[in-house]
């Protein structure tokens, strides 16, 4: 059967050239810690570590290694921001389009006496960056939010609620999971930005960070410490990055997979990519506009990812991906999609959407194949196998 696969958004399918290859060389070849030894592949390998940091940093727009810190997720590094800034009596503002990496540690740290008002965002999933504006009190301490939605792709206009927070004199926050190594993010004018490997940026599972300023640095507790290698003889965490945020053993392999599909990305360049998937998401949304009990969801934005999400009016949305993935071998997200705030913005919730995100290595023949699917499905009238 031919496998097509457009979960994109979920995790990058396949990832860069040369991703596994380099991951596997380190396991065979040296599979050594850093910052814990003193031989001479163990600084091979701290230095191919300070090269990922740089161009992590330039692929931003900060231009200092020291400022980016690895966690295993941006899930992890949206906790360690929010739990280790945040303290009883502050208030903090987010939208009505976030993922649960944001809307359950917020969620959870109500329940501690830390105060947050969500922004309305319109069914398109998009955001007027002025009507965070009356929601800003004295105790307002930051606006955390998604950079693009995972459920509809709508992009919130970050560089316009970041003048708002520099007028105001409180921090932003920005999710990047959807958008890091698809947008030209400049996070110069963002307090810390969280970003994951695994989608955008082609890499492994497993590993993802935060790019943050200094000034902000100092500001934030950190949720583990333990050993870093750095002034081992004594019992207080260092305070200097990224060691401060970075305790224990990082995942080595992931952090060194990382590098070269970034590498990768700068080479084709990140206009090149965004400018096919968007080719393949319009293709996509021309093909199935018009066909009979499919509902486009949230594609009125006037900016968006390549990230199609479809209602199937008068038909089981998880039965049609079913078919979808059984008789086509057409690989979807189907449901919720760990956003249930962004659902009930664009009018989809509880039963959720079938989604579509393409990526850089998808084709045309593709989203000709999936749209002649969907139709075959959709004209059957067939029990879907439920």
């Amino acid at each position: 059967m031919k496998k097509v696969y457009v979960d994109n958004s979920a995790t990058s399918f396949p990832k860069a050239p040369g991703v596994s290859d380099v991951i596997k060389d380190f396991l065979d070849n040296k599979g050594c810690n850093v910052g814990r030894s003193g031989y001479a592949d163990s600084y091979d390998v701290a230095m191919e570590i300070f090269e990922t940091r740089q161009i992590i940093s330039d692929l931003f727009h900060t231009h200092d290694p020291k400022e980016v810190v690895f966690t295993p997720s941006v899930t992890y590094s949206l906790n360690m921001l929010l739990n280790g800034f945040l303290k009883k009596g502050d208030h903090v503002i987010t939208t009505s389009m976030e993922h649960n990496a944001v809307m359950r540690p917020l969620h959870a740290l109500s329940k501690k006496g830390i105060a947050c008002d969500v922004v309305l965002c319109d069914r398109n999933g998009l955001l007027e960056a002025d009507d965070i504006i009356p929601f800003i009190k004295k105790e307002t301490k930051a606006v955390v939010m998604l950079h693009a939605s995972n459920v509809c792709g709508t992009i919130i206009p970050i560089e316009k609620v970041s003048e708002i927070c520099k007028k105001y004199k409180i921090r932003l926050i920005v999710d990047a999971a959807q958008t890091a190594g698809v947008l030209d993010i400049n996070a110069s004018g963002i307090d810390a930005l969280a970003f994951t490997g695994h989608k955008g940026l082609l890499g492994a599972q497993g590993i993802g960070g935060f790019v943050i300023k200094k000034e902000f640095a100092d500001e934030i507790t950190p949720m583990i410490t333990g050993g870093t290698g750095s002034l081992s003889d004594g019992f207080e965490q260092p305070g200097f990055l990224p060691d401060k945020f970075e305790s224990g053993t990082m995942n080595i392999p992931a952090m060194i997979g990382l590098k070269k599909a970034i590498e990768y990305i700068n080479s084709v360049g990140i206009t090149v990519i965004r400018e096919k998937e968007m080719m393949l998401a319009y293709e996509f949304i021309s093909k199935i506009r018009g066909i009979k009990g499919v509902k486009l969801i949230g594609k009125d934005a006037p900016d968006t990812l390549a990230v199609v999400s479809l209602d199937f009016e008068g038909s089981d949305n998880a039965a049609v991906a079913a078919a979808l993935d059984s008789k086509y071998g057409i690989m979807t997200r189907c449901g919720l999609h760990c956003a249930p705030a962004a659902h009930k913005t664009l009018g989809t919730y509880p039963h959720g959407t079938v989604r579509f995100s393409f990526g850089y290595f998808n084709t045309s023949h593709e989203v000709e194949y999936i749209a002649e699917s969907i139709k075959e499905i959709l004209n059957s009238g067939v029990n879907y196998g439920f």
